[in-house]
């Protein structure tokens, strides 16, 4: 069965098992391997998306869901926020092994999108679920902080 989905601004469509998640998708079928398989189970956030402007851990998604669907991955991300966000990170040095920060970015830029001036708990909140191993926590929060003064 063919699923009919826009990738990063791009209309693709894939005829996969529809149980197949979103991630393979992403990085099997369309080769954007910026978005990281992490757990399997939607509890580390190296996997997060953007599904219809919304965050969406996607190596628990079935593929099946998202015909129609706007999908954006770390390599489709743009606009104002995007890019404060990717200033501060690069500005105070989050990342340090780097794999978390795909879906760290994802989640801090669906949380400026909807909330420009976010308090530590809107942080916590927004960024619930993204594990870093490298407890970059206090700088991705710093980072986060920067990005929404230049929004």
């Amino acid at each position: 069965m063919a699923i009919e989905l826009t990738v990063n601004g791009k209309s693709v469509k894939t005829d996969v098992d529809p149980d197949t998640p979103l991630l393979w998708v992403i990085r099997d079928e369309m080769k954007l391997t910026g978005t990281k398989f992490g757990c399997g189970m939607a509890q580390c956030g190296a996997c997060t998306v953007h599904v219809n402007g919304e965050t969406r851990r996607s190596c628990v998604t079935p593929v099946k869901f998202m015909e129609g669907s706007e999908v954006t991955t770390i390599e489709g991300l743009e606009g104002k926020e995007a890019s404060a966000v990717q200033k501060a990170w690069t500005g105070i040095d989050v990342p340090q092994c780097g794999y978390c920060q795909s879906g760290q970015v994802m989640s801090a830029v669906a949380l400026l999108k909807k909330v420009p001036n976010p308090s530590d708990e809107d942080i916590d909140t927004a960024m619930n679920g993204n594990i870093c191993r490298c407890a970059t926590y206090v700088r991705i929060r710093q980072a986060i902080k920067n990005a929404a003064k230049e929004v």
